[in-house]
This record gives structure tokens, sequence and C-alpha cells, in this order.
């Protein structure tokens, strides 16, 4: 993984950004500048010396757009994310830190004004020594990022660890044991939604829907690659599952504003679909449908998944 020690208001230069057009680092520059505005102005509020020490160690760009294969499909309206890596100092500044929620919320406007940024942000946030633990004992998706990764940003004195691969046998050990955890429980919630539907409880169907969808998506990210973020938010899982196997696209299809309609109702379900009166979902079924093509997923096809009706 090569890089250079950039400040976030840095141009990005690198040589290994040449592969990306004019555009792409442009709207990658302004994308970084904003994670670094909302880190800075979150430490500016703290008061404690403990609060205001936290750090950006790196800052590395991974997956489609690192490796050059990104898709752009205008038909489709499947777009290839930026998959940026923020590593930081502290647990207190990795997922949670409010800074992160707030640079998501500004991206996500600028991408819906299509201004500056016209490609999805997917932001990820872990500390060094999270990092490097998940190196030392061979997690693929973290190994993938260390070979392939290009740093955008980084403070000297702050290495990586030497990752240390798994064999194909401690793969199939664990994932195994990720199926054995979420399957099962992703397979009950759906069965909850379906009476649900079944008695004409719409919003209990839905939120039920979201949580089989969620329960999916976490597992087929463990399966295949031994990770999956701790979030609940639909958008960012859908989109690292189909960074992971393209196949996974036409399960939520973006070509028709109905399909697009669809999938938001989903991914509001989590809240909205308990705590709003103005929440409603008329089409239920529709979305159970979507559902069975993630449920097609087995253990066994895991590293060659195939759907199934």
């Amino acid at each position: 993984m090569e890089g250079a020690a950039l400040n976030g208001q840095d141009a990005m230069d690198t040589e290994r950004l040449a592969h990306l057009p004019d555009r792409k680092r442009r709207e990658l520059q302004h994308a970084v500048r904003i994670l670094f505005e909302e880190f800075e102005d979150a430490q500016k509020t703290k008061l404690s010396d403990k609060a205001r020490r936290g750090r950006i160690l790196k800052l590395v760009l991974f997956g489609s757009y690192a490796r050059g294969n990104w898709v752009e499909d205008r038909g489709s309206g499947y777009l290839s994310d930026y998959d940026l890596l923020v590593v930081v100092n502290d647990a207190r500044f990795a997922e949670q830190y409010e800074a992160w929620e707030k640079a998501e919320e500004r991206l996500l406007q600028e991408l819906s004004l299509g201004g500056r940024l016209a490609t999805p942000v997917n932001v990820i946030v872990h500390t060094l020594q999270d990092v490097n633990d998940q190196l030392a004992q061979g997690r693929p998706f973290f190994v993938d990022i260390a070979r392939d990764g290009i740093v955008l940003h980084e403070l000297a004195g702050f290495p990586f660890a030497e990752p240390k691969p798994l064999t194909i046998e401690e793969q199939h050990t664990e994932a195994a044991r990720h199926f054995e955890h979420w399957f099962p429980r992703a397979a009950h919630r759906f069965r909850l939604a379906r009476e649900a539907i079944k008695w004409g409880y719409e919003k209990e169907a839905a939120f039920d829907l979201h949580q089989a969808t969620e329960r999916l998506y976490h597992y087929v990210l463990l399966v295949l690659t031994l990770y999956s973020p701790k979030l609940h938010r639909l958008t960012r899982l859908r989109s690292q599952a189909e960074s992971v196997d393209a196949r996974l696209i036409p399960v939520w299809p973006r070509d028709t504003k109905f399909a697009r309609w669809c999938f938001a109702l989903l991914n509001r379900a989590y809240v909205d679909a308990r705590y709003s009166p103005h929440y409603e979902i008329t089409e239920p079924l529709r979305v159970s449908r979507r559902l069975q093509l993630l449920r097609g997923w087995s253990h066994d096809e895991a590293k060659s998944p195939v759907f199934c009706d």
C-alpha cells in the first residue's frame, strides 16, 4: 500500500490516483475535506484535553475506486461508492463519534444536490489498534485494504501490522460460525414479517423486514469477508455487500422510481415504522419478495453465491 502524508485540505495527486479521471479526483478531494472539517469542528467543541486529542492517523481509499474497476451504470442506476477507511487514535473517536454522522449527512446532502459530489461515499472508522488486530487475525477485508488500498492521508509513525493470512480451513470455520448465528435469526424475522402481513400489521411487517434484511446483509458480509460494520443503516450495508459481490445488485434495483421508493421505505422502517404516525407501507409483499432473493444465499455457496427463487 502506497501513499503520501497529506493534509485534509491538500490536493491529492499521488501517482496511484492517476487512474482516476480529474472529476473523480476532485470529488474525492471534496469528500476528504468534509471528513476533516467535521472531525476538526467536533474537536473544537470539547472542553477536556482528552476529548480534544483525537487524530486521524490514516485515511485510505479501498474497494473498486482503488482497484480501478468501479461501475457507473446509468441504465440500472447503480454507482460504485468511494470506499474510505478512516483510522483514528482512540476508540472514543471511532464509528460512534458524532463527527462521522455529521459528515455522512453533509455527504448525502452534497450528493442529493448533484453539484460537487455525484458519487456516493461509504466511510468506515476504526482505531489503529483495531485494524492491526484484524490484520494480525488475518481478516480478509482488512488484509485486502492493507494490500490494495491507497493512502490519501497518514501521520508518520503509525504503520499497519503485517497481515497474517488465514488458511482456507480457518476461513471456512469462521464463515460457518457466522452462518449459524445470522441466517436462522434472519429467517425468524422473515417469518414474523410474513405473519404480520397476513394479519394486516403493515408497520410491524416493515420493521421485521428491515431486521431480516439487516441480518442477511451482515451474514453475507461476514461469510464472504469475515467483517461487517456495526450499524443498522441498510443503505450502507447494501452498498458494502454489493461491492463485495455484484450479483447482489439486482436484489434492490435502482432503475425505477418505485424500486427506489420501496428500498427507502424499508431503510426508514428501523425508526419510523415503530415511532412515526406518518409512516405508511402499502406494499409490504413486494418488499418481501425482494428479500427472498437475499434468502437464496446459502452457506455452501458462500464463496460462489447464487440466487434462488
